[in-house]
C-alpha cells in the first residue's frame, strides 16, 4: 500500500505560479511512477504529467508542455508539479496517483488538491 497526500493549491492569477507536492508513505520502494491528473468541474479527469520513480523520465499532456514541470525527490518521497504561465482552463482539481511494480495502472490516489486560475 501505498499513501499520497497532495498540498499547494490555491488561487493565483492568469499568468502566476503554483508548485504542487505530493508527498508519498507506505511502499514507497515499490513505487514505479508517479502521475498527475486533474478534473475540472463537469469534466473528466485527464492525464497532466507523470514521471519514473527511477531514472526520472517524464512525459506531459500537450496542454501543460512546456509550462508545467514535473519532478521528485527521492530522499523526501515527494513528488512536484511546478506549473507556471497557468491560466483559467487549467482551473481543477489536481490529483497524484502511483503505479508500483509489476502493475500497470495508477491503482493509488491523494485525495487532491484544488487549483484555481482566475483570469
Amino acid at each position: 500500500q501505498v499513501q499520497l497526500v497532495e498540498s499547494g493549491g490555491g488561487l493565483v492569477q492568469a499568468g502566476g505560479s503554483l508548485r504542487l507536492s505530493c508527498a508519498a508513505s507506505g511502499r514507497t520502494f515499490s513505487m514505479l511512477r508517479v502521475g498527475w491528473f486533474r478534473q475540472a468541474p463537469g469534466k473528466e479527469r485527464e492525464f497532466v504529467a507523470t514521471i519514473y520513480w527511477n531514472g526520472g523520465s517524464t512525459v506531459y499532456a500537450d496542454s501543460v508542455k512546456d509550462r508545467f514541470t514535473i519532478s521528485r525527490d527521492n530522499t523526501k518521497n515527494t513528488v512536484y508539479l511546478q506549473m507556471n504561465n497557468l491560466k483559467p482552463e487549467d482551473t481543477a482539481v489536481y490529483y497524484c496517483a502511483a503505479v508500483l511494480a509489476r502493475e500497470t495502472t495508477f491503482d493509488y490516489w491523494g485525495q487532491g488538491t484544488q487549483v484555481t486560475v482566475s483570469s
